[in-house]
């Protein structure tokens, strides 16, 4: 009685790790999957790597104290607000929001499998080092939707994350020092530039 490198071929169902669904899979099949992820997928979840570029108005920078929704419908407002999680030790909840949006803008059923298995493994799984704070019922229903997963898989767990964003974080960050350098910093340009 070896350890488990006797009879791999043999036993699929002795191996329930190799589910496609499954929080625990270390196999090199998934783990080739999380690389061909990260190495494609980053840059789509993170529209945003530097966003410089983006430099929001004033009147957007003040808009985003007034409604959770116009920060997180702002490119700029989204990635200051990701910064301001990353200090938190909480950019999971952002990046997990972000790749949920992803999915529902996918429309081919294998691009919707794949991305559906790598944003449970990367943000549901027990496992995972991102793993985001989710309910037992959520988590109940994400494993029962895996088995066919589409689109809308994850909708529940993301609205869950989304309100608990909107409820923490988001009144701290509107009294970062970032928030108010933002605000700062867009003061003095509020002349006609266009």
């Amino acid at each position: 009685m070896s350890s488990h490198d006797v009879a791999p071929p043999a036993a699929p169902s002795r191996n329930p790790c190799c589910l496609w669904w499954c929080c625990c899979c270390s196999c090199s099949r998934n783990e080739e999957r999380r690389r061909a992820w990260r190495a494609s997928g980053e840059s789509k979840l993170q529209p945003l790597p530097s966003c410089e570029v983006c430099t929001p108005s004033p009147e957007e920078v003040q808009g985003w104290a007034q409604s959770f929704d116009k920060l997180m419908h702002s490119p700029a407002g989204r990635s200051a607000f990701r910064e301001f999680l990353r200090t938190e030790y909480s950019e999971e909840n952002m990046l997990f929001w972000l790749a949920c949006e992803e999915l529902k803008a996918e429309a081919d059923q294998h691009a919707v499998d794949e991305k559906a298995r790598l944003i449970y493994e990367d943000y549901v799984s027990i496992l995972s080092p991102k793993e985001v704070s989710l309910d037992s019922r959520i988590r109940e229903g994400i494993n029962k939707k895996m088995q066919e997963p589409s689109a809308h898989t994850f909708d529940d767990a993301q609205l869950q994350i989304y309100t608990l964003m909107h409820r923490d974080p988001y009144p701290r960050f509107l009294g970062s020092p970032a928030y108010r350098a933002l605000l700062l910093r867009g003061a003095p340009q509020s002349s006609h530039e266009a």
